[in-house]
């Protein structure tokens, strides 16, 4: 069995006089070879004090 794949990652950090932001954002498929298995999946998600651990 092939194994899943997550798809695009976009990562945009830019400083301002309050220090870092950083802005992150994906497609949410899941793929698995050359098949979309899950095309809502969330792969990044706030899991503690609305912090993005994963």
């Amino acid at each position: 069995m092939e194994p899943f794949h997550g798809t695009t990652i976009l990562s945009v950090r830019r400083q301002t006089p309050q220090g870092w932001q950083v802005a992150l954002g994906g497609d949410g498929q899941v793929t698995l070879g050359h098949i979309i298995v899950k095309a809502s999946a969330r792969k990044v998600r706030k899991l503690h004090r609305d912090t993005v651990l994963a």
